[in-house]
């Protein structure tokens, strides 16, 4: 296919060049060990699968990575830390991979980042957003995908600005990742807009929103806008609800996630428009390396790629990046080498941060609105994840030594 040579691998002549990479006398595969929530979360997962299953067919295909193919051994954690951590055990213990990689839930990411650090293995956070993987709980065998909650909110708050509300409400999922995202994005709105009010707070359970009384308790706060947290099944329930009493008539609303696949995609004909997200316009984007992994996903899997799709192959075109610019295994070498590696994917070139192990992955943000009876992303535009981040001195008091 030609994003093996074009997109995936487009760093591969620096990457192996002489003396880069030191030639392995072995031909046994690089074992990755990979853990997520499938059953809990398929909508986001089985799609995750599918993108890293294409990326290791064309990593292979492209002659592996320091002479040796890779192997994901993959696991179901069913969205349950206890369950995600058990099997890293397995993973390291009996498979013997070369390195952990995975996550969905913020909960999740965190039970197995503080398992690496315990076993002192290197561990690459696919999906999980929580800030804490890097930052407050960060350390050096953890590195992380996926644009984080304060990444997704400053994304988002130059938008938010412009509304010009006063009085704002949130509703988030009552764990960490939704608590996060409330956090930044009142301490984001502050900055910009001193003198906004938070009126009112909603903290419903993961997959149990109660949407009609979150709706009704939303408006008895008389906002001007609305900041949303909630994805999946709950998001539509809370969309089909939030419509039903008005909620959404005449306010703006600001709401991470609800731009992707996954996502927009169920709300169909109920897609509320002009809400303000970040997500990904798979229909409408035109750049040729977003259509180069288009065109091979659809061609492998007949059917379109999701976010999903996008961090699966991204975790393996990171990993793949990593590992031959450290040229060891070596789970130390590792830690140390992945720092600064740059890597493909499907949204153009990332590295991984050397300051605190993020990656410079980016997402896109637009407008929501429904076209031929489908929730679509309008008037978008993508955001490098290198321009959404905290200053490194931030960074630097956040992250321990």
């Amino acid at each position: 296919m030609p994003i093996a040579r074009r997109t995936l691998l487009a760093a591969a002549a620096t990457l192996a060049a002489p003396g880069t990479i030191r030639a392995q006398s072995t031909s046994a595969p690089i074992r990755i060990g990979e853990i997520n929530s499938y059953t809990a979360i398929p909508a986001f997962t089985v799609p995750y699968r599918m993108g890293w299953q294409l990326a290791v067919e064309q990593v292979n295909a492209a002659g592996g990575v320091l002479g040796r193919k890779l192997e994901v051994i993959s696991h179901d954690d069913a969205g349950k830390p206890p369950d995600a951590v058990r099997l890293a055990g397995a993973l390291l213990d009996e498979s013997k991979v070369d390195l952990l990689a995975g996550g969905f839930l913020s909960n999740v990411g965190l039970a197995l980042s503080d398992y690496a650090r315990q076993r002192r293995r290197l561990f690459v956070a696919s999906e999980p957003l929580s800030d804490a993987l890097v930052w407050e709980q960060g350390h050096r065998y953890c590195y992380r995908l996926r644009p984080s909650t304060y990444m997704q909110v400053a994304m988002l708050v130059e938008d938010a600005v412009k509304l010009g509300a006063k009085r704002w409400v949130t509703v988030s999922p009552n764990y960490e990742y939704g608590q996060s995202l409330v956090k930044w994005f009142k301490a984001l709105m502050l900055q910009r807009q001193p003198g906004v009010e938070f009126a009112a707070e909603q903290w419903p359970a993961l997959g149990r929103i109660d949407a009609g009384a979150t709706a009704a308790a939303l408006a008895q706060a008389q906002p001007d806008a609305i900041f949303n947290g909630t994805f999946g099944p709950d998001l539509t329930n809370f969309v089909r609800q939030g419509n039903t009493r008005g909620l959404f008539e005449k306010r703006g609303v600001v709401s991470v996630l609800t731009g992707e696949p996954e996502y927009l995609e169920p709300l169909g004909d109920e897609t509320p428009q002009g809400w303000i997200v970040t997500g990904w316009p798979v229909e409408s984007v035109t750049d040729p390396t977003s259509r180069a992994f288009i065109d091979a996903y659809k061609a492998k899997f007949n059917a379109m790629p999701k976010m999903g799709s996008v961090v699966g192959h991204a975790t393996i075109t990171a990993i793949a990046a990593g590992i031959a610019k450290t040229g060891s295994l070596d789970t130390e070498a590792m830690a140390d080498g992945f720092k600064g590696a740059g890597f493909p994917t499907p949204f153009g070139p990332a590295i991984w941060r050397p300051q605190d192990n993020q990656s410079t992955l980016g997402t896109y943000v637009g407008r929501t609105a429904v076209r031929g009876g489908k929730g679509v992303m309008i008037d978008w535009r993508y955001v490098d994840g290198a321009a959404a981040m905290p200053s490194d001195a931030e960074v630097k008091r956040m992250r321990p030594a």
